[in-house]
């Protein structure tokens, strides 16, 4: 006998659930509920509570899920090749990505305050993430160790993070190109600045 929900459909996995999430916060934000969310996934607020305990949970690993898609969009649309040049155009891309992306409006809208704090938030899951990410992007601007290896390169994603949030975490701009163009460039400039060290000399 057939299962009546295929491996992608069963509305138990953890996959399943986590993409139901995100698809909700696109819309909803943080206003999410285990209510809304067992009825998108076709289970029982008593399932999602005995694996997640709150919404909150649930809504931190979606973001969690979003963050590392932003990261694999950027890659796909302008891929970095290590260098302080290429580093600065994927970061940039990566800022957009994230400035654009629907739940980023969408949290913004439904819990302002929430929103607000992480423009400086110095600890917590996302900002590890982020900071992970950046460290990984930057290892080859010193092969031997990377970010662990030198010290003052050590200290690089965590302000690179510092300058991107006040633009990544601007949905208002988008739509507005001048305005757009204004926080990339920005970001950009200030990244090259902190990654000043690592480009090649001029020649």
């Amino acid at each position: 006998m057939s299962s009546r929900f295929s491996y992608g459909h069963n509305p138990y996995s953890t996959g399943h659930v986590i993409s139901t999430v995100r698809a909700l916060m696109r819309t909803d934000g943080l206003d999410v509920s285990l209510t809304a969310i067992a009825r998108g996934c076709g289970t029982t607020r008593a399932f999602l509570y005995s694996n997640w305990k709150t919404a909150s949970a649930l809504h931190l690993r979606a973001l969690r899920a979003e963050l590392a898609q932003a990261f694999v969009t950027a890659q796909r649309a302008c891929p970095s090749d290590g260098t302080v040049a290429g580093i600065t155009a994927h970061l940039t891309e990566v800022v957009r990505t994230v400035r654009r992306h629907p739940t980023t409006a969408a949290v913004a809208r439904s819990s302002p305050e929430v929103f607000s704090a992480a423009y400086t938030a110095a600890t917590g899951p996302l900002t590890q993430d982020v900071v992970e990410r950046i460290g990984d992007l930057l290892h080859p601007l010193h092969p031997h160790g990377g970010v662990w290896g030198d010290s003052e390169l050590g200290s690089r994603p965590w302000k690179i993070l510092w300058i991107a949030r006040p633009a990544a975490l601007c949905p208002d701009a988008v739509g507005d190109r001048c305005r757009e163009d204004t926080l990339d460039n920005a970001f950009a400039e200030l990244l090259r600045d902190l990654l000043a060290p690592w480009a090649p000399a001029p020649r």
